[in-house]
């Protein structure tokens, strides 16, 4: 799990409402790990939102399958007659509001 930053001031303020049952859950696994609910809902939320991100923003490749894949950058792009047709036909909204 993430850890909360101590260098950094917490300033800002996240305000939710949870059911008796989440609530008495945070605060049972808080109990265990020994830190405050805000400090678990905090490091929680923090490794969440850092996985969520790091799937966005960076991938590693070994050697080989950055080959491939600067490969598959590379290449032209292959003929696609159905997305062709597709995008000479008229547009369903064309002429909608007339």
């Amino acid at each position: 799990m993430a850890s909360q930053p101590t260098v950094e001031r917490r300033s800002e303020k996240i305000d939710f409402r949870v059911s008796p049952t989440v609530k008495a859950k945070l605060q049972a696994a808080a109990a265990i790990t020994r830190c405050s609910v805000s400090d678990f809902i905090i490091a929680s939320a923090l490794s969440q939102a850092e996985n969520a991100l790091a799937d966005r923003t960076v991938f590693r490749l070994d050697a080989e399958t950055w080959e491939a894949f600067q490969k598959a950058l590379d290449a032209p792009p292959r003929p696609m007659p159905r997305m062709k047709d597709l995008l000479s036909e008229p547009s369903p909204f064309e002429g909608a509001g007339k």
